[in-house]
């Protein structure tokens, strides 16, 4: 059977099980949108291709798989870059195809040529360029495999024009293999065994979460170690979810802004099970000073983020699914004696520190922004996917949004990508049409990928947008008010459109509420309201994100108020 490069591409795709597709044509990817209209595969043409790598990256948190987008050459390419490092940054499983210059053409700077392999090489978990019709399908496979396997990771396929066009005898590629790429899943059991026998004599014990829990699918098993050994559970940013936000062990998120009993329970602790995390610096603050107390034990499926930024005691390597499931078979038979009354000192501590309640806010005679995403959590029951962009709108969503499950927070945690949310939102909405979709935003950050408004309108994606209008570059402004003396340079965004006439223009419903009392309705309306819905809520505009630990301090020096 003979194919084209194209038709090559779409048969592989449909192989690997992609049924969505997000991206913006061009001129060298032109016989791959060809082939794309005669297929079953549904594309989502974006506005901008930043907005279709961060759409992908959001259909992959939501569904667990491979998000997918195709673009052109060029400007097309670079304009993938810095969704490529934010889904890189977060691990998160994206393959991302864009033309090239036909092969005889490479360093010719011919048109719209870019050396997108040399520029996205340190922000890809790997990319290839595909330099004959006959790798093709292979790469394809290989692409896919090495996105979604060990610690997940974008890929990036670059397809020049004559690769695509090309017709050959098809051949369907084998089984990948690769000698140098064979991820550890299963734990070392001498290791395991070590953490059990840290987890008996543990007094003071805390486990901390990372995004490697959600991705790898182990919320489930992690709740069970939780519950089984009494230990409180705290988790980044890119943890929200990987265990209850309503139990009674949750400790609320760790680090910079993380709640006061998790910043205390990890100063204090004695025994501290890091599992899926990485130990970013938002999370450590002054790294000599964390965890000091405790026996750390680090799981991740990655060898080379043990160790990395903190000592360990226990290094384990292995998924966390498989990890945590081995685990809890091994303490199923030890006896761990009455946990009860040896963890009721501890929690009775941490619940001690809860009391000082940091979190707590006065709502007075302008919107708190903390009030909206109460309410907010309140009228979705907490069953809403929440995207976010970046800055305090995020760190707000992160507190006042209680996540139970799993895949239902989805923002950008190590680059910090302000403009993730929207097309984020679209992409998880995509995934989840039955499910209600919510982005928390910031109005400058909203600004960053606004165009893909019409995207949503196009598809008739209802998609809910919350504005957190403070006329500021929030966070960066908060930052200055405490540390510059308030000398707010460059973070007043007294320009802002008007966003419910903004919403109008793009064929999406617009509302706005300046008041307290106006919230709760406006929050109604928006959300039973059908399509896409921008909401405006006028909120304090020097209001800042507490608890917050200044950069470099011990995560234990905490501004409350």
């Amino acid at each position: 059977m003979e194919l084209t490069g194209a038709q090559i591409l779409i048969k592989m795709l449909k192989e690997e099980g992609v049924k969505n597709i997000f991206g913006y044509p061009g001129g060298v990817v032109i016989d791959i949108y060809d082939e794309l209209m005669k297929s079953d595969i549904r594309h989502i043409l974006v506005r901008h291709e930043q907005g279709a790598v961060h759409a992908a990256d959001g259909y992959a948190r939501a569904t667990g798989g491979v998000g997918v987008c195709l673009v052109t050459s060029g400007p097309g390419a670079t304009n993938t870059v810095t969704g490529i490092a934010s889904a890189y940054m977060d691990s998160i499983p994206v393959v991302v195809f864009t033309g090239q210059v036909p092969v005889h053409l490479i360093g010719n700077d011919a048109f719209q040529e870019v050396d997108i392999v040399g520029i996205t090489r340190p922000c890809t978990k790997h990319n290839f360029l595909v330099k004959s019709t006959e790798e093709l399908a292979h790469t394809i496979k290989e692409a896919f495999h090495i996105a979604r396997s060990g610690r997940p990771g974008p890929v990036l396929v670059d397809i020049p024009k004559n690769v695509s066009t090309a017709r050959i005898k098809y051949k369907a590629p084998g089984p990948v293999k690769m000698r140098t790429y064979n991820p550890t899943y299963k734990p070392n059991k001498r290791q395991l065994q070590k953490v059990v026998d840290l987890i008996k004599v543990a007094e003071k014990p805390v486990i901390f979460a990372g995004g490697g829990v959600i991705l790898s699918k182990a919320a489930s098993a992690l709740t069970k170690l939780a519950q089984r050994a009494r230990i409180p559970v705290t988790t980044t940013l890119m943890g929200l979810g990987a265990f209850p936000g309503t139990d009674p062990l949750w400790l609320g998120m760790i680090g910079m802004h993380g709640t006061y009993r998790s910043n205390m329970s990890t100063a204090h602790c004695d025994l501290f099970l890091a599992i899926g995390v990485r130990f970013d610096d938002r999370v450590t603050g002054k790294t000599d000073t964390f965890a000091s107390q405790a026996q750390i034990v680090h799981i991740d499926i990655d060898p080379t983020s043990i160790r990395k930024n903190i000592p360990v005691a226990v290094p384990v390597v292995g998924d966390c699914k498989c990890t945590l499931e081995e685990l809890n078979e091994m303490l199923e038979s030890v006896d761990l004696g009455d946990l009860d009354n040896r963890r009721k000192p501890w929690l009775d501590q941490i619940q001690a520190w809860k009391s000082t309640n940091p979190l707590a806010y006065h709502q007075e005679e302008t919107i708190k922004p903390q009030y909206v995403v109460e309410k907010l959590y309140e009228l979705t029951k907490g069953e809403a996917i929440i995207t976010t962009e970046v800055g305090q709108n995020q760190m707000w969503a992160a507190q006042y949004y209680h996540f139970d499950k799993p895949n239902h927070f989805i923002t950008s945690g190590g680059l910090g990508v302000m403009g993730f949310g929207l097309p984020a939102a679209i992409g998880a909405q995509i995934a989840c049409p039955d499910r209600l979709v919510v982005d928390i935003a910031g109005d400058g950050s909203i600004q960053m990928n606004i165009q893909e408004m019409a995207t949503a309108v196009q598809c008739n994606l209802p998609v809910k947008v919350v504005i957190l209008n403070n006329g500021y570059l929030g966070m960066v402004r908060q930052w200055q008010q405490l540390f510059y003396d308030k000398r707010y340079c460059c973070t007043c965004m007294e320009h802002a459109p008007d966003f419910v006439k903004l919403a109008e223009a793009y064929g999406a419903t617009g509302l706005r509420a300046r008041k307290p009392e106006e919230v709760e309705e406006v929050l109604k309306k928006g959300l039973s309201t059908p399509g896409p819905v921008i909401m405006d809520f006028v909120v304090e505009k020097e209001e800042c994100v507490y608890p917050m630990v200044p950069a470099g301090a011990p995560i234990t020096e905490m501004l409350l108020v």
